[in-house]
């Protein structure tokens, strides 16, 4: 089984450094990446990942603004993992009110990384 992830982070340092850890994987495939949320919106659209990695502070769109309108967008949307660098627990909350799947924060080791990503494409939280 191979997971198509997507990834919207606007640096593209992070993004770049998630697509070799996840694609390092024989079950990973970045399929789409975005720098801002009204492109996240887009391009998972057009990508049908079945995870997206998103970014709570990015332009235009904030990613819970993109997490509720991609998870509102189709029948079967894409399950959603938050990644920030803010430790809050509002953010935690409200990532959860917007339909996301899971809450990690970028200095997870890489291992966890992948980890929670599998975990969430079987349906877990």
């Amino acid at each position: 089984m191979s997971i198509d992830i997507f990834i919207a982070d606007d640096q593209a340092l992070v993004r770049t450094g998630f697509r070799m850890i996840l694609e390092a994987q024989h079950d990973l495939s970045v399929v789409a990446e975005a720098k801002n949320g009204a492109e996240a919106i887009e391009a998972a659209r057009r990508a049908r990942p079945d995870i997206v990695l998103m970014d709570i502070r990015m332009p235009t769109i904030d990613g819970l603004e993109a997490t509720r309108r991609i998870i509102a967008s189709t029948d079967q949307p894409p399950r959603v993992l938050i990644l920030t660098t803010f430790d809050l627990d509002e953010y935690v909350f409200d990532a959860l009110r917007a339909g996301a799947s899971g809450f990690l924060l970028k200095d997870v080791a890489p291992e966890d990384l992948v980890a929670g990503i599998r975990m969430v494409a079987q349906g877990d939280s």
